[in-house]
Parts: C-alpha cells; structure tokens; sequence
C-alpha cells in the first residue's frame, strides 16, 4: 500500500490537464507538491490558484533542462520520494506526408519516454534516501490499440510502457514502488477543444488513479483501459479498429 498523505511529490506536465488536477487533488493530503512545465504563464497561474505548489519551469525535451530540474530538486526539496512522470506531448499527421515527421517524432521520444528515464537516473539515489520512493509513470490505453493519427505517441508510451516493467523486475529487491496507470481518453486541453466523446473528466480519472494506488495497486487500468486491455488479447484487430472510430466521433 501506498500513503497518500505526507509525502514530497514531483509532477512533471503539472501545470494543466492530469497533471494539475493531480497536483490538486495531492494537495490535500500532502504539504509538498512540486510541479514543473515548460509555461511559465500557466505554472504561475496554478501557483496562484493553489499557493502552496512550488513551481519550476524547464522543457524536459532539453537534456540540459532535466539537469536544471534535478540540480533544483537536490538542492532545494532533497526529502522528495515521490516522481510522477506524466508531461507528455503529441502531433497528429501523416508520418509520409510530414516534412518534419522525424523531427516531431525526436521530439515526442525526447518528452515522453527519455525525460522520464533521465528524471528516473538521476533522481534514483535521492528517492531512495527516504520512505516509500516511488516512481509513477503515466502511459495510456492506447499501448493496447494504438490510435493512427498519434504517428509517434502510441509508441512513446509503449516504449514507457515495456521499460516501467522492466524497471519494476529490477527494483523487486530494493525499497521502491514502481507504478503504470494507463489512462483512458481524458477531457484535457491535450485535445485542443474536440475531446473525443469517450473522454471522462480529470477529476474522475485521477480520483480513479488515486483510489488504485491507494490500494497498492502497480499497474493501473483506468476506466475504460481495462475493457479495451480485455479486447486487444481476444481480439486485436478489433481493438484497433474501434479505437480509431471512436477517435473520429
């Protein structure tokens, strides 16, 4: 079982979406919750609307900036125990069609699969000094059924995915939780006006994903991510075509 209450907790992507409404909700049971982005302007404004975040803003898609992150973290809030890896970004285009098609895709891998790894590496041995050092990586259904215009973002995720097990199988001896929560279609600025009408509130999701880890749970199916995990093992090619139908309502 994970307390969900006096612990020191990074967000990353934790000025808006999921991440704030965890930053919120965390808040509550906890005096020490960082969040980091690369909006200055929105960090500040989350700050003001919830006085107690202490705030940091950097690009985690600069190796340099993850450095800033981590010297700023050890000197300054070296009692944290808690990284939640949840910043994370997305293009929607044709992987042919795009002239910048690998620079996007550097650019999602760099966010949202190496950040998370460089944040892990250097942050390890400072988690690792208190208790309960947890690691909570965000990813999504969609490692189940990839959505075909996320060219990149379904396989940053997969990626994520694979190496949060991995990391979990290594850590079995050591004091750490390692945690995945898959999360479903969720009503964020992520999707830029148009959520798809699947998408469930913030609020649910991370009140979801909270009951979960409070449960001691370590891999955690949100929603409707566990109907779809069930459809991809009986029937994968089902899976992927309702995915993308429902992404075009």
């Amino acid at each position: 079982m994970m307390y969900l209450s006096n612990n020191k907790i990074l967000i990353t992507g934790g000025s808006s979406g999921i991440g704030l409404e965890l930053a919120i909700q965390l808040l509550k049971r906890n005096n020490n919750v960082l969040i980091c982005g690369r909006n200055l302007q929105r960090l500040q404004a989350a700050k003001q609307q919830n006085p107690r975040l202490e705030i940091f803003q950097c690009d985690l898609a600069i190796p340099e900036d993850c450095d800033r992150l981590v010297y700023w973290i050890q000197e300054n809030h070296s009692d944290l125990n808690v990284l939640i890896n949840n910043a994370a970004i997305v293009h929607t285009s044709s992987f042919l069609e795009d002239q910048f098609a690998l620079e996007k895709a550097q650019l999602e891998f760099q966010v949202n699969f190496l950040a998370p790894l460089r944040l892990i590496k250097k942050l390890a041995s400072t988690l690792h000094q208190h208790i309960t050092p947890t690691i909570i990586n965000i990813t999504t259904g969609l490692v189940y059924a990839p959505r075909a215009d996320y060219s990149y973002y379904n396989a940053t995720k997969a990626a994520l995915h694979s190496f949060t097990q991995v990391l979990r199988i290594q850590l079995k001896k050591r004091n750490f939780r390692i945690i995945e929560v898959l999360m479903p279609a969720v009503n964020t600025p992520w999707h830029k006006g148009n959520p798809p009408k699947i998408a469930i509130s913030t609020e649910k999701a991370v009140a979801m994903m909270l009951k979960e880890v409070s449960a001691g749970k370590t891999e955690i199916k949100v929603g409707k991510v566990k109907l779809l995990h069930f459809i991809s093992r009986i029937s994968p090619g089902f899976a992927l075509k309702k995915i993308n139908s429902l992404h075009k309502a």
